[in-house]
C-alpha cells in the first residue's frame, strides 16, 4: 500500500504558527522561553517555531538540539552501534520555561527520555511539549500541550513526517506497515 499525504507543506506551515501563538499565550509572553528539539525532525521544526515567535514578538528565542539515543529503554533493541545525533544546547536551561519540540507522538516514551537528558543536564522550571502529530496509544502518562493535529491510528500504521531540511520536501504521511 502507498503513502496516503495527511498534512502538505501548507497545512505544517498553519500549524506551527498556530503552535507558535499558542506557545506565546500560555507563556504570556516569552520571557524566560527557551526551545529544544529533539533529535531528527524535532529540531527543524522547533526552528520553525522560533522563527514564528521572532515575527510576533520580535525577540530571538534561544533553540537547543537533544539527542535522547543513550537516554531510550529500547538501546538494547536498537543498532549494537546507535548512531548518536549530539546534544547542542548552548545555553543554561536552569529556571527557564523549556518547550521541547517533536515530530510525532506515539507511545510517549521519547518524551520521558527527553526528560530525563534535559534533568541531567539542569533543572528547568517547566517543560512543555509541542509535537506537530499526535498518533495516540500512550503508554505513559504524557500528552502534549501544542499539537499541530490528532491523526488517529491503528498500532499496524506508521506517519512519517518528511520535513525540508532533512528530507527535501514538508509533508506528512500515513501507510501500513511494511
Amino acid at each position: 500500500m502507498g503513502h496516503t499525504e495527511i498534512m502538505d507543506q501548507n497545512a505544517i506551515a498553519r500549524a506551527i504558527t498556530r503552535i507558535s501563538h499558542e506557545i506565546i499565550e500560555k507563556n504570556k509572553g516569552v520571557e524566560n522561553l527557551v526551545l529544544i528539539g529533539i533529535q531528527r525532525r524535532g529540531v527543524p521544526l522547533a526552528g520553525r517555531i522560533a522563527e514564528k515567535i521572532k515575527d510576533v514578538e520580535g525577540r530571538e528565542i534561544p533553540v537547543g538540539i537533544l539527542d535522547i539515543t543513550l537516554y531510550r529503554d529500547d538501546l538494547s533493541l536498537l543498532n549494537e552501534h546507535p548512531v548518536i545525533n549530539g546534544t547542542e544546547i548552548n545555553f543554561d536551561i536552569a529556571g527557564k520555561k523549556l518547550v521541547l519540540v517533536d515530530d510525532v507522538i506515539y507511545t510517549g516514551r521519547t518524551v520521558r527520555a527527553a526528560i530525563d537528558a534535559l534533568m541531567d543536564i539542569n533543572r528547568p522550571k517547566m517543560i512543555q511539549l509541542a509535537v506537530l502529530i499526535d498518533r495516540g496509544h500512550r503508554e505513559l502518562p504524557i500528552r502534549a500541550d501544542y499539537v499541530g493535529k490528532n491523526v488517529p491510528t491503528s498500532r499496524s500504521e506508521i506517519v512519517h513526517v518528511n520535513v525540508f531540511e532533512i528530507d527535501g520536501l514538508n509533508n506528512v504521511t500515513i501507510a501500513d506497515k511494511e
